[in-house]
């Protein structure tokens, strides 16, 4: 790894839900000017950096990845003096602030789109994926909608059909087109201008389609259940020849203001394909984010074998990331539940690499059952994977609705509110918000250490970090029953750190015993 590091490999990123963390103007809502006031919790827990989900004017089809316009703010979560106010006050705390950028699809009420569909003479028309009906009417190709059906849309009004990754308000912008390229690198400009520290950037395996049309060849392991789009292989619609060269230029605009701008990447690829994201002779994504924990099924064997594999093919020009959950999957409350979100905890902040965090993850928040009838997610109405579970209010203390906002919060809080929340958590010293923020602490401290897989025996999944004169091993036990490291009589350690914060400078020699869902970082000596 490099020796002089960037801000981004200095510490956590923590990706906030703007919406669902605090409601300053008794809206429900959560806004920027609510986000201001929670800047101190962020600094207290050791957040290097934060990632907002979209803020742009939208019309809200789908969490604000609908966007009106690139380069304002919708008024719901305030104007662009709340963002400038926010931004400085993010920077006066030596944070840094990460935009969602968006820029596979734009909403279909976007004046591009709305010049678009206008006429096919259009100046616009070819800012996005048109195409003539088959001979009997059918759409151009097979290709699935991630939110179930077609991805092609008939427009009566120009007689053809427009594509749709996502939903039909989500028209795909033509990625090949010259000019979209440069008016969407111009709305990067806008936002690096204004000082934002780098983008995370949605969907972005998906920019450039098969300019072909061809179709998709079924998928011989799909099962039933799983995502409608997973029916058939993405051949001709992810990883595109030229997404590359595309995104060697976004890295140039960033590099316009400084080596010191971040672009992170959504990539859902094998691990082999995202490495290629790092960029060869023309770097590409400071950090193709590794989203492979989040649907690694939670067992030592299967995490210890991803890990493995992440590592190896990370290249010498490549920093690790790595997320455990976001805003598309489910809390680790959920596939995680009781004292394993304390050692999923430790497995995310002991690697190395940079970590995300998803907030309210440190409270050990869980998804609130809503039904697919009241979901507001269009996924959950359309195809039963809902997302507006893990999406609900940040839980803050006691009061009604957690602290969140004085009015009925947009979506609902969980039931135990009470005591999964930051105000009781924070007075409790065992509690799992004070376990992430020694982790929080932990993972910058030994920021540059090595990492050397030691062992997967049974639910036992052994590391070993060092870090200049630092030795240590990080023990994580998947299972409810007692485990044991046996070393030689030589070996003599102390616990540095326990999930359960109970066991710091106990003395170890010759074997190291772990209780039931508990993870150790123990240092040798």
């Amino acid at each position: 790894m490099p020796g002089a590091l960037h801000w981004w490999q200095e510490g956590v990123i923590y990706q906030v839900l703007v919406p669902s963390f605090l409601d300053s103007n008794g809206d429900g809502i959560g806004d920027l000017s609510g986000l201001s006031e929670r800047l101190d919790y962020l600094q207290w827990l050791g957040a290097r950096a934060i990632w907002l989900s979209p803020i742009y004017p939208s019309p809200f089809a789908d969490l604000g990845y609908d966007v009106m316009d690139y380069c304002h703010i919708a008024p719901q979560y305030g104007s662009l003096n709340d963002f400038d106010k926010l931004l400085a006050d993010v920077h006066r705390r030596d944070m840094k602030l990460i935009l969602d950028w968006v820029p596979n699809h734009t909403s279909d009420e976007h004046p591009w789109f709305i010049d678009s569909r206008s006429n096919r003479e259009s100046a616009k028309r070819d800012w996005y994926l048109w195409h003539d009906a088959n001979a009997d009417g059918s759409p151009p190709n097979n290709w699935i909608s991630v939110f179930g059906g077609s991805v092609w849309q008939w427009d009566p009004n120009t007689d053809q059909y427009y594509l749709h990754t996502f939903h039909e308000k989500q028209p795909d912008l033509n990625w090949r087109n010259s000019d979209v390229q440069a008016a969407m690198f111009d709305t990067m400009r806008f936002w690096l201008n204004r000082g934002v520290d780098g983008f995370r950037i949605d969907a972005l395996d998906l920019l450039l389609k098969d300019e072909q049309f061809r179709n998709n060849p079924s998928n011989p392991e799909y099962q039933e259940g799983q995502g409608p789009d997973t029916q058939l292989l993405p051949y001709y619609t992810r990883d595109q020849q030229g997404v590359h060269e595309i995104i060697a230029t976004m890295r140039r605009v960033a590099e316009e203001f400084g080596d010191d701008r971040l672009l992170a990447g959504e990539l859902y690829l094998s691990v082999e394909k995202v490495m290629a994201y790092y960029g060869g002779e023309a770097p590409e994504l400071h950090l193709p984010l590794n989203m492979q924990f989040s649907w690694t099924p939670w067992n030592a064997e299967e995490i210890g074998s991803s890990l493995k594999t992440y590592l190896h093919h990370v290249p010498s020009n490549g920093w690790p990331s790595w997320l455990l959950s976001t805003h598309d999957c489910l809390r680790l409350a959920m596939r995680c539940p009781g004292d394993q979100m304390r050692v999923a905890a430790m497995l995310l902040f002991t690697l190395p690499g940079t970590p995300v965090h998803y907030f309210g993850e440190e409270i050990g928040m869980r998804g609130v059952p809503i039904p697919a009838d009241q979901a507001i997610d269009p996924q959950g109405r359309r195809v039963g994977r809902n997302r507006d579970p893990e999406r609900t209010p940040m839980q803050w203390n006691t009061e009604q609705h957690a602290g969140f906002s004085v009015h009925e919060p947009w979506l609902p809080i969980a039931e135990d509110f009470h005591t999964a929340n930051v105000a009781v958590q924070s007075a409790n010293p065992r509690s799992l918000l004070n376990l992430y923020r020694k982790l929080f602490t932990f993972q910058r401290e030994t920021i540059l250490g090595q990492l050397e897989l030691v062992t997967i025996q049974g639910p036992l999944l052994v590391y070993r970090r060092m870090h200049e004169r630092e030795d240590c091993l990080i023990l994580l036990n998947f299972s409810n029953e007692p485990q044991c490291l046996d070393h030689d009589a030589s070996f003599h350690a102390s616990v540095r750190l326990s999930t359960f914060l109970d066991r710091e400078d106990e003395h170890m020699q010759a074997s190291i015993h772990l209780r039931g869902n508990e993870g150790l970082i123990v240092f040798r000596q």
